[in-house]
């Protein structure tokens, strides 16, 4: 029997997050009566066309860009991989890349291959963090060399949450002449962003983590720098992307910025205190658990625990007898039997690396669901950890 979505605890919004009514309402005469190709000539396409322009628009608002910065994508993988392979290609004199060691498979899986498979030898310097998730910005400034053709650092990690100061990295990467790329997919709707006021140069973002359809994105290219398009074919998007522009979820992108620029306050007051309250209420009922990243240096809505001496799938199996929904590292690695990157990275012990579990909510989230996790939770990791032979009542 099908779970119905009111009867489920949602709080995996860092993998996903529901459409909002009103996104699928703007959508919806987009995959019905205005079905035109936006590139023609004709009043019935020129007005579909005018829709994208509009979500252009909004979506600028929310960054603090220009409209005419603002490229559509299909993901925030694309973009990503549009923003490097573009930036290499346009410093063909440079081969050495500037990441760190907890970003997105989308930018690390691409560096990796950058290495080992291109023809020619890219040189890539993965930054460490620390015990907390947090860079140093010293390390990172020795980092750089004159054969750094760009910097990607993600805003925000999809996993603990922890903020890095890609602000101050960029302004440090202009001035010795080095592109500087932001993985923004997590950040954008939860903090507050002014490109404008900033250094960056690329910028990735991915509908689906803002209550916007999945199958769109948005690579934001300032104005002035070198960029080669990833799809080549038509004239879409003033030539920097090539296909019919996916109308519908654009307009639902482009209203769901809209929206993200109005509850960006209660994101970070009521949804910050939700998380507050189901973060605080783990740690304390729960021993032997500990929080992973940054206490006040990261998203408001997420929550990284680890419990120690079980494992994290297990832990995710019971609460989804309970229906409640978390995750135990992100989305796009959660079919790998390792512990996350991200928190070997960060030094979190084995016996708790493969205990964590990310919990990440919304502006839908609710006290009582929060109430009803802090009820059941404890049960389920006293329950395995009755089971576990590493326990024994430690």
């Amino acid at each position: 029997m099908a779970v119905l979505p009111e009867q489920v605890i949602y709080m995996d919004n860092n993998a996903t997050t529901r459409i909002a009514p009103e996104v699928l309402d703007a959508m919806m005469p987009y995959l019905t009566r205005f079905y035109g190709n936006p590139s023609s000539m004709y009043t019935f396409g020129g007005q579909v066309g005018r829709a994208i322009n509009q979500a252009r628009e909004e979506v600028a608002g929310l960054l603090g860009a220009a409209p005419g910065e603002i490229v559509f994508t299909s993901c925030g993988t694309e973009s990503d991989s549009t923003a490097i392979l573009s930036a290499i290609q346009t410093n063909p004199e440079k081969n050495h890349l500037v990441t760190t060691k907890v970003e997105h498979p989308a930018v690390k899986n691409l560096c990796d291959n950058l290495e080992i498979f291109t023809g020619r030898k890219y040189h890539v310097t993965r930054l460490p963090v620390a015990s907390d998730g947090t860079l140093d910005l010293q390390r990172f400034k020795d980092s750089l060399t004159d054969e750094t053709a760009i910097v990607s650092v993600m805003w925000a990690n999809n996993e603990t949450g922890v903020l890095f100061p890609v602000e101050e990295m960029a302004r440090i990467a202009r001035e010795r002449g080095i592109l500087f790329h932001t993985d923004a997919v997590q950040a954008v709707g939860k903090i507050p962003i002014d490109l404008k006021q900033t250094a960056i140069d690329f910028l990735s973002l991915s509908g689906h983590k803002l209550h916007a359809p999945k199958g769109v994105g948005v690579l934001y290219v300032r104005k002035g720098t070198p960029y080669i398009p990833f799809l080549n074919g038509g004239h879409q998007e003033h030539g920097r992307r090539g296909g019919t522009e996916n109308v519908a979820s654009i307009v639902g992108l482009g209203r769901a910025c809209a929206l993200a620029a109005e509850k960006m306050a209660e994101e970070n007051t009521r949804v910050r205190a939700l998380r507050d309250k189901l973060e605080h209420g783990l740690l304390t009922a729960i021993p032997k658990s500990l929080r992973n990243g940054h206490p006040s240096q990261r998203l408001p809505n997420t929550a990284n625990i680890s419990f120690e001496y079980v494992e994290g799938e297990a832990i995710l199996l019971h609460m989804n007898q309970a229906n409640i929904c978390a995750s135990s590292g992100s989305a796009c690695t959660s079919g790998s039997l390792e512990p996350s990157h991200v928190l070997r990275a960060m030094g979190v012990p084995f016996t708790a690396a493969h205990g964590s579990i990310r919990f990440s909510l919304s502006i839908y989230n609710t006290e009582q669901e929060v109430d009803f996790v802090l009820a059941t939770l404890p049960g389920i990791i006293a329950k395995l950890r009755a089971l576990s032979p590493f326990w024994e009542d430690k």
